[in-house]
């Protein structure tokens, strides 16, 4: 796959150094937010299969609740602070770490958990805003690997309005209620919904569905949430 990640160059002419320095980091975010679509639609995100005991495909389907009024059920925005861990009750989920991942700068692809070491930890993009924070912070798991089931392989029992607790490096935890369930064919991947600029704090959750195709899921589950907590 050919990278669309470009390098980011600082401004041409005399600045503010902190409006330089919000520029860069918008810059910076929306150009890797381009590559690591690419390599999620492109099927990076995709948790090999082929174990003896994988779980049942997590044809999971799409579903949503009416969308949130500006503020409503909308808890302030947190300071930035690393992710420490994911918990879903509704899922039996429960990881106590997080992987960092970022963009491969010259393939363009997105790193996901290793799947030998990592299977059952979520990874955090670190180019996007800490989960808490204004803006779309994306975290990654796998539902299966060739090993066999992963941290997200009870996908199917998570519904709208369940919660998704982020516990961070600041002692806080951001909890955010979903909203919206997606089940996509990887090269759908709904970029722009996934990626674009939200005034209020959102977490996007990003996983495998469908069934086996030479030895990876078709498609992409994706909730989004809202912080409500």
């Amino acid at each position: 796959m050919t990278s669309t990640l470009a390098p980011v160059r600082g401004a041409r002419t005399a600045a503010h150094p902190a409006r330089t320095a919000r520029r860069t980091r918008r810059t910076r975010r929306a150009v890797a937010a381009v590559a690591l679509a690419v390599a999620v639609s492109g099927g990076l995100v995709a948790c090999a299969g082929g174990g003896p005991k994988l779980p049942p495909d997590p044809k999971v389907g799409s579903t949503a609740a009416p969308a949130l009024a500006p503020g409503a059920d909308a808890a302030p925005a947190l300071p930035p602070s690393r992710p420490t861990g994911m918990k879903i009750d509704a899922a039996g989920v429960d990881a106590k770490r997080m992987v960092d991942l970022k963009v491969d700068p010259v393939s363009g692809e997105l790193g996901v958990p290793n799947a030998d070491t990592d299977a059952d930890s979520p990874g955090w993009w670190t180019e996007g805003v800490t989960p808490g924070e204004k803006g779309v912070s994306v975290l990654v798991a796998h539902f299966d690997t060739r090993h066999g089931p992963a941290l997200m392989k009870d996908v199917k029992k998570i519904k709208l309005g369940d919660v998704v607790e982020v516990p961070r490096e600041d002692g806080r935890t951001a909890r955010f209620k979903i909203r919206e369930i997606e089940d996509v064919d990887k090269k759908d991947f709904p970029t722009d919904k996934v990626y674009g600029d939200t005034e209020r704090p959102e977490l996007r959750l990003l996983t495998c569905g469908g069934e086996l195709k030479d030895g990876h899921r078709t498609n992409n589950v994706i909730f989004y949430a809202d912080l409500v907590a």
